[in-house]
């Protein structure tokens, strides 16, 4: 195919050309979007497993292992309500410490702000943009009229 000037080329493959590249600009958008995000969702991720992490040491060892380390105390000598109240207090210190580090992996999660700054750019763009004046003598009137009586 040859290459073809501006100048020359029809209404069809300008609008095509413009299609063409806006569908290239908005996959573009997307991939930058995507690759900013990943990292804020892995964050976002190691989070999540760690309170699903707190929720599964709150709900399943927690009774067995307070059984046991109450009775294993009450051996040293303290009593027994004593002992049940010391592994409570220690478990709910394990469950805070994971709670405050999956809300600091939760803080550092951002929206994508590159993605979101071109993104407001290209409409800037767009909306500013318009359409090109025709020369004079490239619209003829006898070209861009159809009379009635050639219909």
């Amino acid at each position: 195919m040859s290459a073809v000037e501006d100048g020359d080329r029809s209404l069809g493959q300008l609008v095509a050309a413009a299609t063409a590249e806006m569908s290239a600009l908005v996959h573009d958008e997307i991939a930058l979007a995507k690759a900013e995000i990943r990292q804020d969702v892995k964050r976002a991720g190691i989070g999540g497993g760690a309170i699903a992490t707190a929720g599964v040491l709150a709900l399943f060892a927690l009774p067995v292992l307070s059984f046991a380390a109450a009775y294993g105390i009450h051996n040293l000598g303290l009593g027994l309500a004593w002992s049940f109240l010391i592994v409570g207090v220690g478990y709910l210190v394990i469950a805070a410490v994971l709670g405050l580090f999956a809300v600091a992996k939760f803080k550092k999660v951002k929206p994508p702000q590159r993605s979101i700054a071109s993104a407001k750019q290209t409409a800037t763009v767009l909306q500013s943009v318009k359409p090109h004046p025709r020369p004079a003598d490239a619209a003829r009137p006898s070209d861009a009229t159809v009379t009635r009586s050639s219909l």
